[in-house]
């Protein structure tokens, strides 16, 4: 098989469809949580034919994450089918040499490898890099870690906190008067997941050229660093080292978070085209004209600001809603509700992008999730596919890539290996 062939698998998402731009490209997925298992399913979603690898013994512990879907004692974590959708399941006990060889023998027809152990563990496993690579020279193997594969923290257990912590955006976040915040979502995680997905594709490309594979090492703490906007110039050229800042960006204004009637807007019109609009659109034409704060300049000074121009803000938000102040500015000026999750869910503009997607899980019925944010016009992403129960596929996938029967999948199940 060679890359984009179309494959056995290629055309079988489970619960999907068959087209995509990865149609063909066979991965397997040995992850587990988020970083990798997110990975895996945005190639799944783009038509990849993914294979998510569980150790029967300790499949995927985020299986047992919060809000279940259930079905009379039976459940299912939404959390989990949100991260793998469209992925066959199989299960492999790699601490068997049975579970070993049946993994080289997947090797031998897949395109991607992607893994999220700590460095080393599949190496102690005696399936690491070089040892698959041998089994399969076109093999792209995408390993997403704590710390990286090389370097002096390459061994230490890391999570999401881990990597804002080390990675500087820890440090950065939250307010000047209090401690540092961390951010509000595992950014850690899914920046490194990002990242892998940009290095996997760029991998196949060379592959698809050489029919050469290679590693691609992507870490969290790496992937977090990279997201610190202008901190490191701003330490290796200014000596300066950025602390946390609030709803304040460190020099644009206004370029905040401001309070209205029913809660919180952020209001960009910082520029002076933006800043003229917004004071005939909120019935003051004559502040733009006004020589202390007529220019950028002068209201990105933080004595003027908070004198001039922030009181004038004030008074134009605090007596009406937030859907009232984006009717005034409509198009115009960038100024955006702050709206909870609920409200993002319910959100005509996140319907219209087919943002959240109904997926009807047999027995436990209808589950809404994020859908995919990738628009590709000649060949969509598929998020509607379902995820997998432990080991669900086996018999599917066994029989279509390592050439087994019904006889030697059943040996296989009676030594424990899948």
């Amino acid at each position: 098989m060679t890359i984009n062939d179309g494959g056995p698998l290629a055309g079988m998402l489970p619960g999907g469809t068959s087209e995509g731009a990865l149609r063909g490209i066979v991965v397997l997925d040995i992850t587990r949580v988020v970083a990798g298992p997110f990975c895996s399913m945005l190639l799944a979603d783009l038509g990849a034919t993914v294979i998510k690898i569980e150790n029967p013994k300790d499949p995927d512990y985020a299986r047992d994450f919060p809000p279940k879907l259930t079905a009379g004692e039976e459940e299912f974590s939404g959390f989990f089918a949100q991260f793998n959708r469209n992925k066959f399941g199989l299960t492999l006990d790699l601490s068997t040499e049975d579970g070993k060889e049946l993994l080289k023998k997947l090797v031998r027809k897949a395109d991607v490898l992607v893994e999220n152990f700590r460095p080393g563990t599949m190496d102690k496993l005696g399936v690491g890099y070089d040892v698959l690579r041998a089994e399969n020279p076109r093999l792209v193997y995408t390993a997403i870690s704590g710390y990286g594969q090389t370097g002096p923290y390459r061994r230490r257990p890391a999570y999401d906190n881990s990597a804002q912590a080390t990675g500087g955006l820890w440090s950065m976040n939250g307010f000047a008067d209090r401690p540092p915040a961390r951010v509000g979502t595992i950014i850690g995680d899914l920046s490194a997941t990002l990242y892998a997905v940009i290095g996997t594709l760029a991998a196949l490309r060379h592959a698809e050229k050489t029919g050469e594979g290679q590693l691609v090492d992507v870490s969290q703490q790496d992937s977090v660093l990279s997201l610190t906007e202008n901190a490191v110039v701003s330490y290796t050229v200014d000596g300066k080292v950025p602390g946390p800042l609030g709803n304040e960006h460190p020099f644009v204004k206004p370029y905040e978070l401001y309070p209205c009637k029913d809660g919180y807007v952020f209001f960009g019109g910082y520029t002076d085209k933006f800043w003229r609009l917004s004071c005939h659109l909120f019935g003051q034409p004559e502040l733009a004209e006004d020589p202390e704060i007529d220019t950028m300049a002068k209201r990105f000074e933080s004595e003027v600001y908070e004198r001039r121009v922030r009181p004038v803000l004030h008074k134009w938000f605090e007596d009406k809603t937030k859907s009232e102040l984006e009717e005034i500015v409509g198009d115009a000026v960038p100024l955006s509700a702050v709206k909870n999750i609920g409200e993002v869910v319910e959100d005509p503009q996140i319907a219209a992008r087919d943002m959240v997607v109904d997926v009807e899980y047999p027995d436990f019925g209808e589950l809404r999730m994020f859908g995919s944010p990738i628009k590709l016009g000649s060949t969509p992403t598929q998020p509607r596919g379902l995820a997998p129960k432990v080991g669900e596929h086996a018999d599917t996938i066994l029989r279509a890539l390592a050439d087994l029967d019904e006889r030697g999948i059943a040996e296989l199940r009676e030594k424990g290996a899948i």
